[in-house]
């Protein structure tokens, strides 16, 4: 066998645990020439060899990091990035036509985009409404403080400003916040902070995967669902979306004591959830 390929598979990195400890494992992995790439889409086309579809998906992992990381602008955990585009990976490889003769990244790169784009569009804007601590504090706590649905007072706003020890000026600007009619994706007071400027790529453009004019409801029906969550699923989605330090699936699988998996499906789950009300 070709020294390239003299690697151990029997388990593929995991991107739980240290992301820094992930990237050194994948990018030691050595790269594949075209030829061997090939051979081993033969031999996974023809006689359906797990193996080779494992060597294929292991040499491509460092791929993968070099195009999370360009999506890295949106306040995400990279490794959820990571492992969305992995995920675009093993689709590539099973679609994967050797007769075409050409490096699978070639063709995997836009699965793997795929895979990213449609995470940041699902998760970038619950994670954009409330950008710093003091505007999470309000988030969580701004609605079931109010008297009625109506804009706030400056009475109000003091009384809610002085319960949460925020500034009111704060307070004004998460009310403004949650009652927009959009979350300011293409459009913001920041260039540096527009999302388009993350999200581009020569194969798809921003405004062909960003949903655009969202109804002034949105806003309500994502504070309204987040808080109508069990206490374990809202804790799991500020810890995973809403926190300055976010935590990984092993840090909520201990703090739990149940497995990553459950975790991940927890999260799934409430996501759906929450989708379902947007």
């Amino acid at each position: 066998m070709n020294k390239t390929l003299e690697y151990n598979y029997n388990t593929l990195p995991s991107t739980s645990g240290s992301i820094d400890t992930y990237i050194n494992h994948v990018m030691s992995i050595p790269a594949l020439s075209t030829e061997e790439e090939v051979a081993l889409a033969i031999k996974l086309q023809n006689t359906n060899d797990l193996e080779s579809a494992k060597k294929l998906i292991m040499h491509n992992l460092r791929y993968v990091v070099y195009i999370a990381r360009s999506y890295s602008g949106y306040g995400l955990n990279l490794s959820d990035l990571i492992q969305e585009g992995n995920i675009g990976l093993m689709k590539a490889v099973k679609k994967y036509d050797p007769n075409k003769n050409l490096k699978l990244i070639t063709f995997a790169v836009f699965w793997i985009k795929s895979e990213i784009h449609e995470f940041v569009i699902k998760n970038w804007k619950i994670v954009k409404v409330a950008t710093t601590k003091t505007q999470r504090k309000l988030f969580f706590n701004l609605r079931s403080k109010k008297n009625s649905l109506s804009s706030l007072s400056h009475k109000e706003a003091s009384s809610i400003a002085d319960d949460l020890g925020v500034p009111v000026r704060d307070v004004f600007e998460m009310e403004k916040r949650l009652h927009n009619h959009d979350l300011a994706i293409e459009n913001t007071d920041d260039e540096n902070a527009s999302p388009t400027l993350y999200l581009k790529s020569n194969e798809l453009e921003p405004d062909q995967i960003i949903e655009k004019n969202e109804k002034s409801a949105l806003n309500d029906k994502l504070y309204k669902a987040i808080n109508n969550l069990d206490e374990r699923s809202r804790d799991i989605m500020k810890s995973r979306w809403l926190s300055e330090n976010k935590l990984t699936l092993e840090d909520l699988s201990k703090k739990y004591d149940i497995s990553r998996e459950r975790i991940r499906q927890i999260e799934s789950e409430t996501m759906s959830k929450l989708k379902e009300n947007l």
